[in-house]
């Protein structure tokens, strides 16, 4: 697991005159994505202080990252980049730029932010402005690609690391999509030799994103390919093409990629979870059918997701009783948010018609601290109380990366056997 501080700067914040918003917020933003909060801390906007927090933090936490709020303005008293560039060994200025460029397209003030970025040691330290808002966006601006920095070795990171091994190719394809009204882009991985394979044909794992996410997230936080390449090295899995399609029905493909530019991420997308996914979700495997070598049968597709995901696997999978033989709910959302759609009518009678030729693999995983916890245990009732069949994994933590990258490498294993 990353490990992770964080450093809140405020003058009213630390004589408490102003609750904090932006560190808890925070916080709980490193912890979905797979952090564990070692400590956390109040400083005014007195360079001495900020700078003893941050050196204290470094060296004697063990934090992998440090991260602060406030301070980083135009006012005499914001001093945080000053504070931050006096103790870093090195600067990491593509960090901030990064941060700053994602904030242009949201407002023209992002040029008036100083934040700084560097590494102490083994820990990077980042700037984030002190509003929440904006700490929000700046941070939810990196953090995939922090995913890369901070692969911290042993067993849980073993699988996700670039090892020695053959290597599958990940494409970049766009689609027709007659059921949305448009071309969209999904991304698509193939095993190591797939292209020299002749006429041999694969299986098919259908992997979905969760809420805020498109078709880079699998990629990029969820380390898909990776954990895919090393599985298949030691024929522990499968091999098998891996679609990631983009779960944002309105979306042609994720910010940046379309005709569009590049325009602020937001999780406030129309369509979403009302059912208009799954109704096209047909569109998806006849370009796939048609374009890879697949083995083209419910015997050798599987669907699988996290959080929105696994809400779009386990409709898809029911409203379509005849396309896959293996299901996967990670962290799955399961109530709808929209009433209306026909996708989501008859629950019970849909997956009744589903286990009447019941799945090969039904497979349910969550962390007992997940905040989807009780309704998927509500889930599991409702299909106990069906007298279907279904495995039930259970592990430790939230709704984070660190257990969704392990609920894909248990779920693959399963596969196609």
């Amino acid at each position: 697991m990353y490990t992770a501080a964080v450093l809140t700067v405020s003058d009213r914040s630390f004589r408490g005159q102003r609750p904090d918003e932006a560190g808890p917020l925070v916080c709980s933003l490193l912890e979905e994505a797979g952090y564990s909060i070692l400590e956390t801390g109040v400083v005014p906007d007195e360079q001495p202080d900020i700078e003893a927090a941050l050196v204290r933090l470094a060296d004697q936490t063990g934090a992998a990252l440090v991260v602060t709020t406030g301070g980083t303005g135009f006012s005499p008293r914001d001093v945080t980049p000053e504070a931050t560039l006096a103790v870093c060994e090195r600067l990491t200025p593509g960090i901030p730029e990064a941060m700053r460029a994602a904030s242009l397209a949201i407002t023209p003030r992002a040029m008036l932010s100083r934040a700084a970025a560097g590494i102490r040691g083994g820990t990077l330290i980042i700037n984030l402005p002190g509003s929440p808002k904006a700490a929000r966006e700046n941070l939810e601006a990196v953090l995939p690609a922090l995913v890369n920095y901070f692969l911290v070795p042993g067993e849980g990171s073993r699988l996700y690391e670039i090892n020695d091994v053959d290597h599958g190719t990940v494409a970049k394809v766009w689609y027709d999509s007659p059921a949305l009204g448009m071309k969209r882009r999904m991304s698509i991985y193939t095993p190591p030799g797939y292209e020299t394979s002749g006429d041999r044909r694969y299986p098919v794992l259908y992997l979905l994103h969760g809420m805020g996410g498109d078709e880079e997230a699998w990629l990029t936080q969820g380390r898909a390919a990776q954990i895919l390449d090393n599985l298949i090295a030691e024929g522990a899995v499968e091999p098998m093409i891996v679609v990631m399609p983009n779960g944002n029905a309105s979306q042609e493909a994720a910010p940046g990629e379309t005709h569009f530019g590049l325009v602020p991420p937001t999780v406030a997308l129309p369509h979403t979870m009302d059912g208009a996914f799954e109704e096209a979700f047909p569109d998806i495997i006849a370009y796939v059918d048609r374009t890879y070598r697949t083995k083209a049968d419910k015997q050798h597709r599987a669907i699988a997701g996290l959080s929105m995901g696994g809400f779009h696997s386990l409709h898809t999978s029911k409203q379509y009783p005849d396309m896959f033989d293996y299901v996967g709910l990670f962290s799955a959302a399961i109530n709808p948010r929209v009433e209306g759609s026909e996708i989501y009518k008859d629950r019970e009678a849909k997956l009744r018609r589903q286990f009447a030729d019941a799945p090969k693999l039904y497979w349910i995983a969550i962390g007992k601290d997940d905040f989807l916890y009780k309704d998927n245990e509500a889930y599991r009732k409702a299909l106990d109380d069906m007298g279907v069949k279904y495995d039930y994994h259970e592990s430790a933590g939230g709704h984070i990366w660190k257990n969704w990258r392990a609920y894909l490498s248990d779920f693959t294993r399963r596969l196609f056997r």
